[in-house]
């Protein structure tokens, strides 16, 4: 996929709404059009690469940033506690192919994990 047809680039760059929680120069957290808990916020690079392994290799610096704002929105919506998930290939349940965490908040999947 090219960074032109992909979806996160384009609310990057301005191209498709969303609704934006926080912003950094390096990345963009906005609220899941789809949300499957009551937080449920995408964290994702502003550089474009396919996943988190991907990220850890070419932007260290980048995912750990990612982790910060994830820390940042859960202790304003979730009381500190929360699930920060990255599906990584088809198989694990990834559609958007560019490097994002979903901040969930804690026991909201059932997940006993």
């Amino acid at each position: 996929m090219s960074t032109t047809d992909c979806i996160f680039c384009k609310i990057v760059a301005g191209e498709i709404p969303s609704t934006t929680v926080v912003e950094t120069e390096n990345v963009i957290a906005f609220r899941d059009i789809a949300p499957k808990a009551p937080v449920h916020v995408l964290v994702a690079s502003k550089q474009h690469v396919p996943n988190v392994a991907a990220a850890a290799r070419e932007i260290p610096e980048v995912l750990a940033e990612m982790a910060q704002v994830a820390q940042q929105i859960a202790d304003a919506e979730c009381d500190g506690e929360y699930r920060l998930i990255f599906n990584t290939g088809p198989a694990a349940g990834q559609t958007v192919f560019h490097v994002h965490g979903h901040v969930m908040n804690g026991g909201a999947l059932g997940w006993d994990a």
